[in-house]
């Protein structure tokens, strides 16, 4: 089938070039010209594992393709998603929806017969009626079209394995025309045994924030827990295999630390809340679980301003982390990030690492007590402390001679439990962790 993206970020690239693995012949377009540029040229914008061979595979089979002219991009399509953003509106904590109806619009006045219009970003409830009625205007009901909604849930640093092999797909719509179609657009993912399911429309829109705002309390019940081991004993580690092991749990999402970050689980949470008090309804589960987490990140800078008092001025913090999750070089909303900010506020100074988010942390953190390092030893260097924000594999294994060895001071606040209380007190450090 004949596929477009309206929007090559990261839901509409990876969705795009998976979409043309499995067979089908895509169109991935997008305004900026810079970035199709790029596309065009072999560069990959974003760091998602896997997603560079399969673009590279794609665009050499004549599948994938890249432009900036959305009149034929949209014409040339039997069904057209899109995937632009849907940041949170920091005035209203809803989701900003200008660009999805800015998609609309486009795809409505170059509309050329028959096509299905598909919300692909994450949007509230009620959105898909929205954007039929701005289709309608926009096309001056010329053609036929249908509006359907097929939400993703892919995982930052699994993208490319979570569209190939996913739990489910699910599919809104209110169209026998439109429910074919979109058989036919995941046949090949059916036929792997993956299950696709088919809703209504608001049904549709109200998974995807069920789902993502579930795991965010999820996490955020773990670490309520591991609060409490800090005070009570217990160690949050084996609680939360104890606890995964019974099927009505399962251990997924059960890792405690400085909460939940990145570009879905804050907005979602919000948008999730905020679209309840439209319809007169409260998520108070919800809504605490967003402040217990906006307390969570922050724990360490909370604990080492509690450890050094007026003296944090001028101290040195060696940061190890700053995307939000391992495997991806996204840092919206990353806990590392804010601690980092605080840190400066603070007057100390700080030395940062990560091994692929550097270059987007430096377009949005440049500051005169900030330094960026080539590798996470360089950061330690006299360093009063050390604060590890993401559990990237590499961090879980330290020579902590050598740590003695670069660091001022022998403080460590493992935000992410990748290393173990007993060696690090072994070897003479002060260990702070989350819940062990």
């Amino acid at each position: 089938m004949k596929l477009t993206f309206l929007g090559t970020g990261y839901v509409g690239l990876v969705s795009g070039a998976c979409m043309a693995e499995i067979g089908h012949a895509v169109i991935c377009a997008d305004i900026d010209r810079k970035k199709i540029t790029f596309l065009k040229k072999g560069g990959i914008p974003i760091y998602e594992i896997g997603l560079e061979e399969i673009v590279a595979r794609n665009v050499k089979e004549g599948r994938l393709r890249f432009a900036t002219d959305l009149k034929a991009a949209i014409q040339d399509a039997e069904v057209v998603f899109m995937a632009v953003g849907t940041p949170e509106d920091k005035a209203t904590g809803q989701a900003d929806l200008q660009y999805v109806f800015a998609a609309a619009r486009t795809f409505g006045k170059h509309l050329n017969g028959y096509k299905i219009f598909i919300d692909k970003s994450t949007v509230p409830v009620g959105t898909a009626e929205k954007v039929e009625e701005i289709i309608k205007k926009a096309s001056k009901g010329r053609h036929p079209f249908d509006v359907v909604s097929n939400p993703e849930f892919l995982r930052e640093g699994a993208a490319v394995k979570d569209f190939l092999n996913p739990d489910r797909v699910v599919v809104g719509t209110k169209s026998v025309k439109a429910r074919k179609l979109m058989e036919q657009v995941y046949r090949p993912i059916a036929r792997a045994g993956r299950p696709v399911m088919f809703t209504d429309l608001r049904s549709a829109e109200i998974i995807k924030y069920a789902a993502n705002t579930f795991l965010a309390m999820k996490i955020t019940f773990m670490n309520e827990v591991a609060n409490f081991c800090d005070v009570a004993g217990g160690n949050v580690k084996e609680i939360a295999k104890g606890l995964g092991y019974d099927s009505r749990i399962g251990a997924r999402f059960l890792y405690a630390g400085i909460g939940y970050g990145g570009s879905c689980f804050p907005k979602d949470v919000k948008a999730f809340i905020k679209t309840g008090h439209e319809y007169d309804a409260h998520f108070r589960l919800i809504e605490m679980a967003d402040e217990i987490n906006a307390d969570q990140r922050i724990k360490p800078f909370v604990k080492l301003n509690q450890v050094f008092g007026d003296k944090l001025k001028n101290k040195t913090i060696a940061v190890w982390g700053l995307a939000f999750k391992p495997r991806t070089d996204d840092v919206r909303e990353a806990p590392g990030l804010q601690n980092i900010r605080l840190f400066l506020d603070a007057g100390a100074k700080v030395k940062a690492f990560d091994p692929v988010a550097m270059p987007n942390t430096k377009k949005i953190l440049q500051h005169k007590n900030i330094v960026y390092t080539k590798k996470a030893s360089d950061a330690l260097k006299g360093a009063h402390a050390l604060i590890i924000c993401t559990e990237w594999d590499e961090f879980r294994v330290v020579d902590y001679k050598d740590l003695k060895k670069r660091m001022k001071g022998n403080i460590i606040f493992d935000g992410r439990n990748v290393l173990e209380r007993s060696e690090a007190e072994k070897e003479g450090f002060t260990y702070f962790g989350i819940g062990v």
